[in-house]
């Protein structure tokens, strides 16, 4: 079984080795290129299959010679950690899904609401966290809140709605400052949906008419290649057909 996903792996891994070089000798710009954060996502998921075959073939080279501990023993985890990175090659569907392209451009769009939504977060975060934690160790039968930094942790996990429920507030007053906490995420929440959710519209919109010249282009070209092609076959029939004879050569 293993050695058929490692025979599958093969395949995968040569094919998006041949296709990412092709890529690169085509493009004019490869600085740009290597830039590309798609183009970082292959090299980092393609490298990782090579540097297992190199350290594997060179222990198990060691293992025959009958060394024992290596410096190759080491990098065990780092090894791991690489095989792990495989799980990159799914985020190359983003090169052809439009609705991932689409979560990526307003990812980079929108910056600044998400900022916003990080610092508001926070402030609340910092003002509920020690207000809950003192009210709970003044009134509350068990101590469940042990500090201000582990009381931090259910101020986002209530705050985001989340509500794993480990941490649970047992006074009325800290009731009620869990309650004003969840109201505050929430709208905290709703405020940047709006601009994000314009953002996430527009960006949709654009790709998809960028797609659409994209395709027209090629339907274009198709076209004047084939119309070239024709043209040049009904004039080779005509010449075929009508041979330019002497007598006409001199006239």
């Amino acid at each position: 079984m293993c050695y058929n996903i490692f025979i599958v792996e093969t395949v995968c891994v040569a094919w998006f080795s041949l296709e990412f070089t092709l890529r690169f000798i085509q493009d004019r710009s490869k600085l740009a290129f290597l830039r590309h954060p798609l183009n970082l996502i292959d090299v980092v998921a393609i490298l990782p299959y090579y540097i297992t075959l190199v350290v594997d073939s060179t222990s198990k080279g060691e293992k025959k010679l009958g060394s024992g501990n290596s410096y190759l023993d080491k990098v065990g985890l780092v090894l791991r950690v690489l095989r792990a990175l495989r799980i990159l090659y799914v985020m190359r569907l983003a090169r052809h899904s439009l609705g991932l392209q689409t979560l990526g451009l307003t990812a980079r769009r929108c910056t600044r609401e998400f900022g916003l939504l990080l610092l508001f977060l926070c402030v609340a975060i910092a003002l509920y966290s020690p207000l809950l934690y003192l009210i709970e160790n003044e009134m509350a039968a068990t101590q469940e809140f042990t500090s201000i930094p582990a009381t931090y942790w259910w101020a986002v996990i209530t705050m985001t709605t989340v509500g794993y429920g480990d941490m649970v507030p047992r006074s009325i007053p800290g009731q009620v400052v869990a309650l004003s906490s969840i109201l505050s995420g929430i709208l905290l929440m709703a405020f940047p949906v709006t601009s994000i959710f314009h953002t996430f519209s527009r960006s949709y919109v654009e790709l998809k008419q960028e797609q659409q010249r994209v395709l027209q282009r090629r339907t274009h070209f198709l076209l004047r290649g084939r119309m070239a092609g024709l043209g040049s076959n009904l004039s080779l029939e005509n010449d075929m057909r009508f041979p330019i004879r002497s007598s006409d050569r001199h006239d």
